[in-house]
């Protein structure tokens, strides 16, 4: 998977679901996808929050993005954090968790990233290795399902996982050849009350971990199927 910043719920079940975790941070940055920014709760609807990048492109990489050198951003994130989630009711350890991710003092996109979903994972304690492809592999020239199966053997795994959203990318009987099996991850629906009436589904991780225990949190993790 690519890197992302304070992903939502699903990307925290694959991560729950594996012993080793790659991350893609050598692959071009998506204008307006979901590597710099979510979306959070504010005054009960959903609100789309940004992490600023310097001279971001999509003939860039990701590892190759920095951010903004003005910090103000950071200050006005944990703003919007504290107005919308400080009556809920794990605001305290939330809080000062997401202050140190937001604070954390990287310059560069993917440092930032990948310390942002190393601590988290601490938080919760999910038992899984996270690495990055731009500091292994060195097979950035292969692309699609071909690079895939080349860490995978490199890895010497025996199950690959990918979520559901790769179901029309990857050929199971290429990975068989290989004497990888090859799952897909698909989230079953997922609730949890937020103070308000209607749950608005599928935010940042944030706001889960603002309405819920870490136990709780791994709770909701398993509430997936690998098909």
């Amino acid at each position: 998977m690519q890197p992302y910043f304070l992903p939502y719920i699903g990307y925290f079940q694959l991560l729950a679901a594996v012993n080793k975790f790659v991350v893609l941070d050598d692959v071009n940055y998506i204008n307006r996808g979901w590597v710099n920014r979510n979306r959070l709760l504010l005054n009960g609807v959903a609100h789309t929050f940004t992490v600023p990048l310097s001279g971001a492109s999509q003939n860039r990489l990701i590892c190759d993005i920095e951010l903004v050198s003005e910090d103000s951003w950071r200050d006005k994130l944990m703003r919007t954090i504290r107005q919308s989630y400080k009556q809920a009711p794990c605001y305290v350890p939330v809080s000062a968790l997401l202050e140190s991710l937001i604070n954390y003092p990287a310059t560069r996109l993917d440092e930032f990233l990948l310390n942002s979903l190393d601590e988290l994972v601490r938080y919760l304690s999910l038992d899984v290795e996270i690495v990055s492809t731009s500091r292994l592999y060195n097979n950035a020239h292969l692309k699609g399902q071909e690079r895939i199966l080349n860490i995978c053997q490199q890895e010497q795994v025996d199950v690959y996982i990918n979520p559901i959203g790769g179901v029309d990318l990857y050929d199971r009987a290429s990975f068989l050849k290989q004497n990888i099996q090859l799952y897909f991850l698909r989230s079953r629906p997922i609730s949890y009350s937020q103070g308000k009436a209607e749950h608005i589904p599928w935010l940042s991780i944030l706001d889960v971990l603002m309405f819920n225990e870490p136990s709780a949190v791994r709770q909701l993790l398993a509430e997936m199927d690998l098909v």
